[in-house]
């Protein structure tokens, strides 16, 4: 028993390690933009083109690497998902143009797609329900800790030698993970539930089966609001600094490091347990929680976007606080997924629910905050008499456009709050016709 223990909990903190290595990649572009911006000569909606790169390519192939996923080896796919993401990370170092650093982000879509279909999957099966909102939020403490690192040590190297040596370092790491995932045992799928029911499957296509479920579709929704929210904030946060509150690349990513990346450690961890420890109360307790925490960081947000020019102390503390509570999401809809779904499709489900997540949310954040700022700064220029179009007139106005852009975030957030919990009203009845379907596969097995 101890030995097994010893390779669930090797596995977790295996795929914890490749998560935060998914994170620090991913979020190089919110840490480096703003040189790569005026080296290109790029707008706002180009600099957030960047990000919408990588989620498009993300979202479209992880339907396919889901269902894979649920098919074959899940650490095979891991494996070889790390290698190749992490070479074409160290590749955006050398692009020469916008178009190049356009296509090698979507080549490291391609290879990060890979993670958290399979990464889920197996933790699904690692641990049983009671304790998985816990084990899932320990892998996704890999977000606020890959984001934490990504400002700090991309900042600090583009500080010191140039954005490109940011992306050099980050792919080092990369390749440990992809031959640590290798010596992860596979569990058999199912092994952690309270019903065994074999290699049995429902009748049906996997897609229309995930979609029936009403608590799916509330929480695929939520995923694009989310979504949209947090690669908003990932994308703009450091921009916002250096030209709002007047703070150099370096101090800009760190005050972005704590509160994008080390305020979403408490929030997951708290995440997890309060909602597992409400999961016992009632069933709809995770979804409730969640609702809870959106609600509650929304005035912290909006206070937050309101402090006047250089009061980066009171910014840091509220929006650190409200991107905490934003941080619930993950602990406690992640594991309502592995909730209500059947073993057999849990990396289908995770895979679906990303596509909608990362097309609908995460590729729409950057872009569509980078085109308000383009408006607002434009805006912001004609009230001041400039008529001048081109990117060096605009520049002065860039701060104001942007500061204005960000309010959409609290305005997302009020109707992710609504959704999540709409959600809360349809779960117990999802996670009662899985167990029954469980319960009644385990008799006939």
């Amino acid at each position: 028993m101890n030995e097994k223990k010893t390779a669930v909990w090797f596995a977790l903190w295996v795929l914890f390690a490749i998560n935060t290595i998914n994170f620090f990649d991913r979020q190089i572009m919110g840490a480096v933009g703003e040189p790569i911006r005026k080296e290109f000569g790029l707008s706002d909606a180009s600099l957030g083109a960047l990000g919408t790169a990588f989620t498009l390519i993300y979202a479209f192939v992880g339907v396919p690497l889901g269902r894979l996923a649920d098919k074959i080896g899940r650490k095979s796919i891991l494996s070889a998902g790390v290698f190749v993401w992490s070479l074409l990370t160290v590749g955006s170092g050398l692009a020469n143009s916008f178009w190049q650093i356009f296509a090698l982000r979507l080549g490291v879509g391609v290879g990060e797609a890979s993670c958290a279909p399979a990464a889920t999957s197996l933790i699904g099966d690692l641990f049983p329900a009671d304790w998985r909102a816990k084990a899932l939020s320990i892998f996704m403490l890999g977000l606020p800790v890959g984001v934490a690192l990504s400002f700090a040590v991309s900042g600090t190297i583009a500080q010191r030698y140039g954005w490109r040596m940011a992306f050099f370092v980050a792919g080092i790491p990369g390749i440990l993970c992809a031959i640590a995932v290798l010596f992860i045992r596979e569990p058999k799928r199912g092994a952690t539930e309270t019903h065994d029911i074999g290699e049995q499957k429902r009748a049906g296509s996997p897609y229309t089966l995930i979609l029936a479920l009403p608590t799916m579709r509330w929480l695929i929704l939520s995923g694009a609001l989310h979504n949209f929210n947090m690669y908003a904030i990932g994308s703009f946060i450091t921009p916002f600094l250096m030209r709002y509150h007047g703070a150099d690349i370096q101090s800009a990513n760190f005050v972005s490091m704590i509160v994008y990346g080390v305020m979403g450690a408490p929030g997951l961890l708290l995440g997890g347990f309060i909602g597992d420890a409400m999961m016992k109360r009632r069933t709809n307790g995770r979804m409730l929680v969640g609702a809870t925490a959106i609600f509650l960081s929304i005035p912290l947000l909006f206070f937050a976007l309101g402090r006047p020019n250089g009061d980066i102390a009171v910014f840091l503390i509220l929006m650190g606080a409200g991107v905490a509570l934003m941080y619930f999401y993950y602990s406690t809809v992640y594991s309502t997924i592995q909730d209500i779904v059947e073993p057999g499709l849990r990396g289908t489900a995770m895979a679906v629910y990303f596509f909608a997540m990362y097309v609908l949310g995460a590729s729409l954040g950057p872009y569509a905050t980078g085109l308000l700022s383009d408006v607002f700064t434009r805006r912001a220029a004609t009230a001041a008499g400039i008529l001048d179009s081109s990117q060096a007139a605009l520049e002065p106005f860039r701060a104001e456009g942007l500061h204005s852009a960000m309010y959409i975030i609290p305005v997302l957030s009020v109707l992710l709050a609504l959704v999540l919990f709409a959600a809360s009203r349809t779960v117990t009845k999802d996670i009662e016709k899985l167990q029954k379907w469980m319960r009644e596969s385990a008799n006939s097995v």
